[in-house]
């Protein structure tokens, strides 16, 4: 009887190792996966980013502009750090401050990238965080997935929304006594 109770602890320390090691596995994926998705998402802004900015720049003559869009338009993955940077400098070069909807589009475009640059930002991180856990590398968890990698562009500096002043509050109605 007392060698039972050693089988039912050793099935027991067996089973938590598995499940752990399984809840581990599906992490690693689920962080990479996340990751890849945040890279796509960030791609799919920064090319909408660089077709608007192609629309004002024709729109508005800037040729160094229409020449940085067209660039990051066509730029192969390992130049494209580069032609985006060259883009947001020559979008901080310009000033924009027309109403027309291709700006507006741009603007909306730009602070976007931002955003999707922030949460590619900390998808890659959690990614690389989980694969340097001692027990990923020793079994190797992560083998099966492109090792994610930080995207660094600067960020561009963009005019401030439009402020809307608020109507002053309505004055509360005076009690009547009768």
């Amino acid at each position: 009887m007392p060698r039972m109770w050693w089988v039912m602890g050793a099935l027991a320390v067996a089973a938590v190792l598995s499940a752990y090691l399984a809840w581990t596995a599906h992490r690693v994926e689920r962080v990479h996966v996340r990751a890849a998705s945040a890279t796509r998402a960030l791609d799919a802004h920064l090319l909408r980013r660089a077709a608007a900015a192609a629309v004002v720049a024709e729109n508005t003559d800037f040729i160094e502009l229409y020449a940085a869009a067209r660039l990051a338009l066509d730029a192969e993955p390992d130049e494209r750090e580069a032609a985006e940077n060259d883009l947001t400098r020559q979008l901080q070069a310009v000033r924009l401050t027309g109403t027309d909807a291709a700006t507006r589009t741009l603007v909306a475009t730009s602070r976007r990238v931002v955003l999707a640059r922030q949460v590619h930002t900390d998808l890659v991180r959690d990614a690389l965080t989980a694969r340097r856990r001692p027990l990923v590398r020793l079994l190797r968890m992560a083998r099966h997935y492109e090792r994610p990698r930080y995207f660094d562009i600067v960020e561009p500096h963009l005019p401030e929304p439009l402020t809307v002043t608020q109507r002053p509050a309505p004055e509360p109605p005076v009690p009547v006594s009768t």
